[in-house]
């Protein structure tokens, strides 16, 4: 292989040191272990060109979103953040690009604790694809799984919702211009915050879990689908993102019941438990807002200020049919 090639490519960008007690970048497999009485927990996600991000994006900003949507699996399951693998396809070798990959990659890699281990590289005509498996650990039978809701449960929301549907609805121009508006939610989109100390403080206080990546109500019907039961969540209690305001009320609606890329926190929990979530919220500077009650029976219902059900003619993202 010659210089610049694809050996040159991971020892420059991606070679890290292990972190103690592992084996990383160099061998054929990473090797690693967990603490007793913890079980691994596993994630992968793939980001593509053209569909998860624009082409100009700052490649800075991608690194850290790339390691992001996958820690926030991760948090989803009340983990702890052990290590990371990378495959990357690439059009052609692009020094600055690859250096502010890496930057943005390694600087949450650290901050995280998520240590790069290995991964591959290959050429691809076809635009950047990534493809991140994350591994953590959390303890044994304490993993918040989406099976686990029960009737009668809060149902309840970290942050705030929308920001990154408006700022994707804004890039694409599916809304009028507005540069203050992009600006404040742009952020949202391209440098998400997985919320990883939330959810391992929420291993033994809450039921299920899940992060929202193709909207609330796509995303909390996964839950009631896999605990066989349903929900009834109160609009006027969704925690809309201030980038909102102003905004036509049905593209405020869409945004937060079905906008993704929030990489937030939806999770169920008995009411016993209120006032120690709310305690939470004040640790972590974090708001945390109760947005309804698991029910019997199926489906969500969304009921208004007046207790009427609002339709809902959109439920969020799906890879393989009509994006609406």
């Amino acid at each position: 292989m010659q210089p610049g090639g694809e050996f040159d490519l991971i020892a420059r960008y991606f070679s890290r040191p292990a972190p103690d007690g592992m084996l990383g970048v160099g061998d054929d497999c990473a090797l690693l272990s967990t603490a007793p009485g913890c079980e691994l927990a596993v994630s992968t996600d793939m980001l593509v060109e053209g569909r998860h991000f624009f082409s100009d994006v700052d490649p800075r900003l991608l690194g850290h979103k790339s390691l992001a949507v996958n820690l926030s699996d991760l948090a989803a399951m009340g983990a702890r953040p052990l290590a990371c693998t990378l495959a990357i396809s690439l059009p052609r070798i692009d020094p600055d690009w690859l250096q502010g990959f890496s930057e943005g990659f390694h600087a949450l890699s650290a901050e995280s604790g998520c240590a790069l281990l290995g991964g591959d590289t290959t050429r691809s005509p076809m635009g950047v694809v990534i493809s991140i498996t994350v591994l953590g650990e959390v303890r044994r039978n304490q993993a918040l799984r989406r099976d686990a809701a029960r009737v009668g449960d809060d149902i309840w929301v970290s942050g705030t919702l929308g920001a990154a549907d408006v700022a994707l609805r804004l890039m694409q121009g599916r809304l009028p211009a507005d540069a203050a508006r992009l600006c404040a939610a742009r952020p949202f989109l391209e440098r998400p915050v997985p919320r990883l100390k939330l959810g391992r403080y929420l291993t033994g206080v809450a039921h299920a879990a899940i992060d929202i990546s193709d909207g609330l109500l796509q995303d909390l019907g996964h839950i009631l689908d896999a605990s066989q039961c349903a929900a009834e969540l109160w609009l006027d209690a969704l925690p809309a993102d201030p980038v909102l305001d102003g905004l036509d009320a049905a593209v405020r609606h869409d945004a937060i019941l079905a906008g993704g890329d929030a990489y937030e926190l939806c999770f169920t929990a008995p009411p016993r438990r209120r006032e120690q979530i709310q305690t939470l919220s004040r640790q972590l500077n974090l708001p945390i807002a109760r947005i309804g009650e698991i029910r019997r029976g199926a489906g969500v219902r969304v009921l208004d200020a007046g207790g009427q059900v609002l339709p809902i003619p959109h439920r969020g993202f799906d890879h393989f049919a009509d994006e609406g």
